[in-house]
């Protein structure tokens, strides 16, 4: 399709140009036909003509140019073929340019001298001769009429008015005139001869004509000369005469009176003086545009040399494209296979060897394309996967990293991210070693792996686990809250490239809720096994104490009293740890239901005023608080369990007094929409690793404490679904107190939730 279009673009440009061609040829034709034959035509279109010849002789310039730039551009470019295009337009224009040349330096020549011949010096000599023979020749039978003319008004001068008809008849045929007329100076006519006579009312002289007449008595001129050459009627040419008849006025004849001769000129005279006039004219108005006529032919043949040109650089670029196309189309194929276009390629039809190539080319980008077609539907297939597994990472909750030969970071997901609280991804090239607060994390996933390419051909499985529990990774600001403190379960595996893969999860909650199950059963057997011997210890005690009062001596008494009422105490105290673990492990579900926290914190707040507490209890509850979904009674428990440790915390540190109060506080969240409830002591804040398992049963400072308190509130805090975190308070970097802070969800059917 491509190459039928290029052959019809290309007879279409070849025809224009013929047609271009012939066009200008016949207006060049044209143009010397008019110049030459047709003068008057020339004279009145010359500028036309002129312009023409310079428009036609711009365009042909302007596409002799524009081929010659787009040939050198070729060039410049380097495009194949291009110097194969330049030599043979090069040898055409010149096989069609010197020719031209010469020919045009010859009619040039030829053309000057040819118009200069035209206007010799000799032509012009015998034109000025002609026509100064023709004026003289006026000029002498003016004098011969003029002599005559004063005669005859001599002959006049004493001859009245009445008297002058007859005289004057005379003079006529004397003078051999056509008209004699006698006229007075007002303009009246006293008396005519000749054909005149025969006139209702013969011509007039003017006013002008009298004038001069009597200024300088004699007046002399041509009447019709011009006029009988433009009309061609000779008989028009006449010789007038008018002379001033002397004394008339002194003779009482009362004005003056003037006598008008006039005398037909020759008709050959008039003809012959015309002839003259009509070539001296016309040689003077061809001497003037010879210039214009001299430029017209140089203009012309100057045209004709560009045309000669433009015919030879069209042929070359026509020639040279129809000898270089197929390389070019093979040159512009080759191009676009190698910027990776494998489009079907354009071919030619011919039966030469060339023609034959570029269709071997075009089959051969065809089989390039298939294959590369193939290679796409591979490489989407292996993108989709790719996508596939980068979304499962992205969305596992599991972290994955993968590193290099050198143990630096090559990848990571965001579960991994998540996990370890730190941004990986601009880690990303270094080692986890180098990371201050996953160096231990870091050192022994170094070991594990060391360790496990080390016996590579005695292990029995592909990949290694083991578990490890990380503090303090995330930022320092937070570095201090329990629930930074995570235990993962990792596994590693050797990937192609000799890379490394590791997956680790966090089982904090795992071995939290391991550790609840275990404290949980720890209690039921507790209160099963232990609960049951100690009253009959207690009332084997008691009943001990009676039977040998007043039996023993005072010292012996005192000692048996003192040993019972330790029996007893420890009994109770025994009792109290079985009630707590049966508690604990028997902690009904929560009854989840609309409850204003302000409301519940000034209520257990009545049981803590300054007469009852260790601690002054100061409340700082935020009003915006909407309602939370919880079980009243369990919080209730949560708040006693918080504030009494809190109290035991401020007393044992000695801060027990108004400036270290105990604060409870509440604060709605916009950001998040949670409430948050915090409870802030002054005591002496938690031991490092207290602080990691606070939340675990039987972990405890206090001397007498259970370590069951902060475990039934984590309990509880998970029956709610609340967060809870604990943290060290610091104050300019000294430890100043703990703070426990449970974040509870909105009621669903609270307006902020809807909002």
């Amino acid at each position: 399709m491509s190459a039928a279009k290029s052959s019809a673009s290309l007879r279409w440009t070849i025809g224009l140009g013929l047609t271009t061609m012939a066009a200008i040829g016949l207006v060049l034709l044209f143009l010397l036909t008019q110049a030459t034959s047709n003068r008057d035509l020339y004279e009145r279109n010359y500028t036309l003509l002129f312009g023409v010849n310079v428009v036609v002789a711009l365009a042909l310039l302007v596409v002799i140019v524009w081929i010659g730039v787009r040939l050198i551009k070729r060039l410049r470019q380097k495009k194949f073929g291009s110097r194969l295009l330049v030599k043979l337009a090069a040898v055409f224009v010149l096989a069609g340019f010197v020719p031209g040349v010469l020919i045009y330096v010859v009619s040039y020549q030829f053309v000057s001298r040819s118009i200069e011949s035209w206007f010799d010096v000799k032509v012009e000599g015998a034109l000025d001769a002609g026509l100064n023979l023709g004026r003289a020749t006026l000029d002498s039978l003016t004098s011969d009429l003029l002599g005559k003319t004063r005669a005859a008004s001599t002959q006049l001068a004493d001859t009245g008015d009445t008297n002058a008809a007859l005289p004057l008849e005379r003079a006529r045929d004397t003078m051999g005139v056509d008209d004699l007329m006698l006229w007075g100076g007002s303009g009246r006519l006293i008396a005519s001869a000749g054909q005149s006579r025969y006139q209702l009312s013969p011509e007039l002289p003017t006013q002008q004509q009298f004038r001069a007449a009597r200024e300088q008595r004699v007046l002399t001129w041509i009447e019709g000369f011009d006029d009988s050459i433009v009309v061609g009627r000779p008989e028009r040419a006449r010789i007038k005469v008018m002379v001033l008849v002397g004394g008339s006025s002194l003779r009482g004849w009362g004005e003056p009176r003037y006598l008008l001769a006039a005398k037909t000129l020759p008709t050959s005279l008039v003809a012959n003086a015309a002839a003259v006039t009509q070539a001296y004219r016309e040689y003077q108005e061809r001497a003037l545009a010879r210039d214009g006529l001299r430029r017209m032919y140089i203009g012309t043949l100057t045209l004709s040399l560009f045309l000669a040109v433009f015919g030879s650089v069209l042929l070359a670029v026509v020639l040279g494209n129809q000898i270089v196309r197929p390389l070019l189309l093979l040159a512009d194929g080759v191009r676009e296979v190698a910027a990776g276009d494998l489009t079907p390629k354009a071919v030619l039809h011919g039966k030469d060897e060339l023609d034959g190539l570029t269709r071997s080319f075009s089959e051969m980008t065809q089989q390039l394309s298939d294959a590369r077609q193939a290679v796409q539907t591979s490489m989407v297939q292996v993108n989709a996967a790719r996508a596939n597994l980068q979304t499962i990472l992205d969305n596992l909750t599991a972290g994955v990293l993968v590193f290099n030969a050198d143990d630096t970071i090559a990848s990571s997901n965001p579960g991994a991210t998540r996990i370890l609280k730190l941004p990986l991804a601009a880690y990303e090239g270094k080692r986890l070693s180098d990371i201050e607060t996953l160096k231990p994390f870091g050192d022994g996933i170094k070991q594990q792996f060391d360790a496990f390419l080390a016996h590579e051909g005695e292990r029995s499985m592909d990949h290694w686990q083991q578990s490890f529990e990380l503090g303090n990774t995330a930022p320092e600001s937070s570095r201090q809250s329990a629930q930074d403190v995570i235990t993962v379960v990792a596994r590693g595996a050797e990937l192609p490239g000799n890379q490394r893969l590791l997956v680790f999860d966090d089982i904090s909650e795992i071995v939290s809720a391991q550790r609840a199950q275990a404290w949980g059963e720890v209690a039921r057997r507790l209160a099963h096994e232990i609960k049951n011997p100690l009253t009959p210890i207690q009332l084997s005690a008691e009943r001990l104490e009676m039977k040998l009062a007043g039996k023993v001596g005072p010292a012996e008494q005192a000692l048996l009293t003192r040993s019972v009422k330790t029996i007893v105490d420890q009994v109770d105290a025994m009792k109290r740890l079985v009630n707590e673990f049966r508690d604990y492990a028997r902690l009904p579900a929560a009854e989840l239901k609309p409850l204003d926290i302000n409301a519940l914190v000034q209520d257990v707040l009545h049981l803590y005023s300054n007469d009852n507490a260790q601690a002054h209890v100061v409340p700082e509850l935020d009003p915006a608080c909407p309602a939370v979904s919880g079980d009243a009674q369990q919080l209730r428990q949560v708040l006693h369990n918080l504030l009494q440790n809190a109290q035991d915390a401020a007393a044992s540190a000695g801060r027990a007094d108004a400036d270290h109060p105990v604060v409870i506080k509440t604060q709605w969240q916009t950001a998040s929409k949670r409430v948050r409830l915090s409870v802030l002591d002054s005591g002496c804040g938690f031991p490092e690793h207290i602080l990691k398992r606070a939340f675990e049963p039987y972990v405890t400072t206090k001397d007498k404490g259970t370590g069951l308190g902060l475990a039934v509130v984590k309990k509880i805090a998970n029956e709610h679904g609340a967060r809870i975190t604990i943290v060290n308070r610091l104050v300019e970097g000294e430890v100043a107190g703990a703070q426990v802070s449970l974040s509870f969800a909105v009621d669903p059917h609270s307006p902020h939730q809807a909002t």
